[in-house]
């Protein structure tokens, strides 16, 4: 089976290795341009053409996927199957037509849930209980193809997006693997998507880290865990950006007073006041400083208890 290979990011690069270990016929690998460094005198390869230059794959990086002149180059490639994880790009009819068993993608939810981009830090702010990966039949829709194949996975009380897209990435490769088995072999299954029970997630804008406090304990201890480790979850006091890397639900909330957004502090730990119970804040980072533990932070860092957040 001859595999072009489609994809940009880590979960990507993850994927592509396990094509690679297990000695898939990859006759290229399509991924975005590079961009400049943040300091602009150097260029960033994407994760993916990173991993397929260390494999000695050939490398595409086509500024328009669907435009005809690279088209024409997928046509002469001639590939049984194009298997796509993120590529970042929206493929039109012209590309998946072309390939014998079609476009492929491997994708972080339980569709037709988190159709779209950011479904594995969704599931975490959400709360969810579960979530997967789905391998699809692409079609002209976003994420609206028939499934062949999902594998699911339970969320640890304290998952994070970073540990669940470590997970997820570690889960997506045998998955994708067991399915390209079935799809040779004439076994795959297609599944239409309930378009119902279909949802929608965005991307992630940097201001979603902005705690307020006039929401619940409960939903900020799920945004927080679902921020990491970008764009991280912040506040700010005394004009200065506090970074929140860890909370919890404070046990015994009764005996700590707190205005939303109050910030206590009482027996060596840190509480904020919430809509409802307040949170104990387990590891932080004041601007300028190093990410401590709560106890660390009280000994190195006057704060008065009282002060309200921003």
């Amino acid at each position: 089976m001859k595999i072009v290979f489609m994809g940009t990011p880590d979960i990507a690069a993850g994927v592509l290795d396990s094509l690679i270990l297990a000695k898939y016929d990859i006759i290229g690998v399509v991924t975005q341009p590079d961009k400049p460094n943040q300091r602009g005198n150097g260029i960033v390869y994407s994760p993916v053409k990173q991993r397929a230059l260390e494999a000695g794959l050939t490398v595409f990086q086509p500024v328009k996927a669907s435009d005809e002149s690279f088209v024409q180059v997928l046509r002469d490639l001639a590939p049984d199957v194009i298997v796509v994880v993120a590529f970042g790009q929206i493929l039109k009819n012209n590309i998946l037509s072309l390939p014998k068993y079609g476009c492929i993608n491997v994708h972080a939810s339980l569709l037709p849930k988190y159709r779209g981009a950011s479904p594995i830090q969704w599931a975490v702010i959400n709360g969810e209980k579960e979530t997967g990966i789905t391998i699809m039949h692409m079609d002209a829709g976003i994420d609206t193809g028939d499934m062949i194949l999902q594998k699911k996975i339970a969320l640890a009380p304290d998952e994070t997006a970073g540990s669940l897209f470590d997970r997820l990435t570690e889960m997506a490769g045998p998955t994708l693997i067991e399915a390209l088995k079935s799809i040779e072999d004439g076994s795959a299954v297609s599944i239409p998507q309930d378009n119902d029970e279909a949802t929608y997630v965005s991307m992630l804008k940097k201001s979603m880290g902005h705690l307020s406090f006039e929401h619940s304990a409960e939903e900020l201890e799920r945004l927080i865990r679902g921020l990491i480790p970008w764009p991280g979850a912040y506040t700010f006091v005394n004009g200065k950006m506090l970074k929140i890397w860890k909370a919890c639900i404070a046990e015994d909330y009764e005996n700590v007073e707190a205005a939303a957004g109050q910030i206590r502090i009482a027996d060596n730990a840190i509480f904020i006041g919430t809509a409802d119970k307040p949170l104990e804040i387990l590891e932080l980072q004041i601007e300028g400083k190093k990410r401590m533990s709560a106890g660390d932070f009280i000994r190195g860092t006057v704060i008065a208890d009282g002060t309200f957040t921003s």
